[in-house]
């Protein structure tokens, strides 16, 4: 069977859809994604773009569809879908689109998930949605520990250790605990999923300066660097912590293979400033691979024929490679 990546359509009022037919040109019958979605809102982007679908019964048969349109995989929505309007009544359909991939994946009918943006703020309206993102609900669903965010840009790689949270609630939410799993599981992941033999880690320090010796606070002296200590005695190539602002030049990504940062935007603001519509969200320490593009709902530009396609084709072309790579490992050192 030719492998397949499922592709869910995140909020059918944003972008997702419009990439999704967009991206389909990129890809052949030898490596097909499934899409996920309502079919009648699938047949309206369709017909706006002036490209096909095609209805299949099963995922399987998204290879043999590929070549006439994007094939889809049907999953009925409560509402139409109107661009740039986002309907909460259609909030706990989107939840079905995601769940669905999981037991396509589940049941060994797709090889990784790819997920399109979603408005949390919906579906906490229309689905009392109490996760922060699609990251969690997907930890959730799989039984994982905790799943850990990954943003990548080439072989620029950034780990947040708290994510979606206000920034006032960082520091008490910085754990030695969650700060050590970060480390761990990115580790790991490089490893299995990236084929880099012996990873490099880089820790960012959570204040300026890395809290120049206690000046500026002391959670790098007393919470992050015993951390780095330890793990570097066990024999992992680490350092930190590191001036965040400082840490994230051309010349200075060459010395790591991930950057495990304290907060969202310590890492989601460098990742992004290179290359936005390169950069693709990875979810670590899942039992399956998912990706996700790097950019939200897009809820201004949606139904316009403005989407850029570049980050779904990127997330969707790492999906099916870190798929590909689970299981091995060699020590070439790139993605």
């Amino acid at each position: 069977m030719t492998p397949v990546v499922a592709l869910t359509s995140g909020d059918p009022a944003g972008i997702g859809l419009e990439t999704a037919f967009k991206a389909w040109s990129h890809f052949s019958d030898q490596d097909p994604f499934v899409l996920i979605c309502d079919p009648d809102h699938a047949a309206e982007t369709g017909q706006s773009l002036n490209l096909a679908m095609v209805r299949v019964g099963s995922p399987e048969a998204a290879g043999e569809a590929f070549s006439e349109g994007v094939p889809v995989l049907p999953v009925a929505f409560r509402n139409p879908a109107t661009p740039g309007s986002p309907d909460a009544g259609n909030a706990r359909n989107v939840l079905d689109t995601i769940r669905t991939a999981v037991e396509c994946q589940r049941a060994g009918k797709v090889t990784a998930i790819c997920t399109n943006p979603v408005s949390k703020s919906i579906l906490k309206e229309g689905a009392r949605f109490r996760y922060p993102g699609q990251t969690e609900f997907l930890t959730a669903l799989s039984g994982a520990d905790s799943g850990i965010m990954m943003l990548c840009n080439g072989d620029f790689r950034v780990v947040p250790v708290t994510t979606h949270i206000a920034l006032r609630d960082v520091p008490g939410r910085l754990t030695g605990k969650r700060i050590e799993r970060a480390i761990r599981v990115s580790e790991q992941a490089l490893k299995s999923d990236f084929r880099i033999g012996s990873p490099r880690i880089a820790v960012a320090g959570l204040n300026p300066h890395a809290g120049e010796n206690g000046m500026m606070g002391h959670e790098d002296i007393h919470l992050i660097q015993p951390i780095v200590a330890g793990l570097e005695a066990e024999g992992m190539a680490i350092r930190g912590p590191l001036p965040a602002d400082s840490m994230f030049h051309a010349e200075a990504r060459k010395s790591y293979d991930v950057a495990i940062c304290m907060y969202h935007d310590q890492a989601l603001i460098p990742v992004k400033t290179v290359g936005m519509m390169h950069t693709v969200n990875v979810t670590l320490g899942l039992p399956f691979v998912r990706t996700s593009p790097g950019h939200g709902t897009a809820f201004d530009i949606a139904g316009q024929n403005r989407a850029d396609e570049r980050s779904l084709v990127e997330a969707l072309k790492l999906a099916r490679r870190l798929a590909a790579n689970r299981g091995t490992c060699s020590e070439r050192r790139d993605a």
